[in-house]
């Protein structure tokens, strides 16, 4: 591995995380960590000797659980990327074949067979994405550990690398990503939510009570594991509400808005699988604050993503659809007024596994790496 000694990982579905491997002492995730440098925010001419050695050659990616949905994505969106050279792809139940018998759709891509994660060689790479499924991964999302016991039935076994987690909202948290050793990827539907909320509520332009959440996503977001209440049958020609009042990411939004508020704020949020692939809306009900409208919120939003590459305030009245987003790291939004005096309507949408799975992992790694953050990212969404 030579002679650098930090070390990157991102996880795209059960969290991100980044660690130097030199001071990872859990031996169940020594195999999760790997080398790469990382931008400190007063580095020493060491690191930056270091960062500009990396930086001079491809640096060398991992991909672990590289047979699901969201490792075929960051497979997709690195086949483009400059900067990234895939040496190491696992997936235990795929084992042994190549990345064209898994997913025909990147069979011109020259890319190593995958393997089990037991007998992953982790001195060949550089940084690692993590696209395991909960469960077979730790997650960093939640700093309160005893919460992570509470909504995933499970304790949590790194507390000392949790104390080190950077939640990775990008366009919110970017100083704090820029200079941290562990990165936790936001879950899909929390990155719709706390686009259009955080700003909104730091600004104390709504009401952090009352709060209701109406998200609806593609299929896709289940997973590509084969379960009875995915199957076509199930899924097609309705519309399949669960999680009600129990989704994990309850705690993940809550604790994100939360923090905007600085008080306790608990929301109402109901989440639906759509028969569609892939995709996400989040409809989302607000009272505003005394005296202000549903177009202060649009302007101030519009105002505080206004340099932003993929967070766009699309025109007044234009409503967004997930079709105008498939395939992109983008997130398209806009306010509307509710008919019930004081409330407004926030409309937000994304591509679940791009913005919010895997292209949010690869904008934060971008931004560990130094390098320019919308790298690989660019692509326009595909329409119809």
């Amino acid at each position: 591995m030579g002679s650098l000694s930090s070390l990157h990982s991102i996880c795209s579905t059960g969290g991100c995380f980044v660690k130097y491997q030199d001071e990872v002492k859990n031996s169940m995730f020594k195999k999760h960590f790997v080398r790469a440098s990382v931008a400190t925010s007063a580095p020493g001419n060491s690191r930056i000797e270091e960062i500009n050695a990396l930086k001079s050659e491809k640096i060398r990616i991992g991909v672990l659980g590289a047979s699901g949905y969201t490792g075929s994505e960051i497979i997709r969106l690195l086949a483009n990327h400059p900067n990234y050279k895939i040496m190491l792809m696992t997936a235990d139940r795929k084992a042994g074949q190549s990345v064209g018998l898994v997913f025909p759709h990147l069979v011109k891509q020259d890319l190593p067979d995958m393997v089990a994660v037991k007998d992953a060689d982790f001195s060949s790479v550089d940084a690692v994405f993590c696209c395991l499924p909960h469960g077979t991964t730790q997650d960093f999302r939640l700093r309160d550990v005893g919460e992570y016991e509470e909504w995933y039935g499970q304790p949590h076994r790194a507390h000392e690398l949790q104390k080190e987690a950077v939640y990775g909202l990008t366009e919110v948290s970017r100083p704090e990503i820029q200079s941290s050793r562990l990165v936790a990827n936001p879950g899909c539907y929390p990155t719709s939510i706390q686009l259009p909320l955080i700003p909104l509520i730091k600004a104390n332009l709504i009401q952090v009570e009352n709060i209701i959440i109406d998200s609806k996503s593609g299929v896709s977001g289940a997973g590509r594991g084969a379960k009875e209440a995915n199957l076509y049958t199930e899924i097609a020609e309705g519309i399949h509400s669960y999680g009600i009042t129990k989704h994990r990411h309850v705690p993940e939004i809550e604790q994100g808005l939360s923090e905007a508020a600085k008080s306790k704020v608990t929301v109402s949020f109901t989440p639906h699988l759509m028969p569609m692939s892939r995709g996400m809306q989040s409809t989302i009900y607000v009272e505003m604050a005394p005296g202000t409208s549903h177009e202060d919120l649009y302007h101030h939003l519009r105002h505080f993503y206004e340099k932003e590459e993929f967070v766009v305030l699309l025109e007044k009245n234009q409503v967004p659809h997930t079709r105008h987003v498939r395939g992109s790291n983008y997130c398209l939004i806009n306010v509307f007024p509710d008919r019930i005096p004081g409330r407004a309507i926030i409309i937000s949408v994304i591509d679940n596994l791009v913005k919010g799975a895997s292209g949010q992992a690869l904008q934060n790694l971008n931004l560990m790496m130094g390098i320019p953050e919308h790298t690989g990212l660019l692509t326009v969404p595909l329409f119809p």
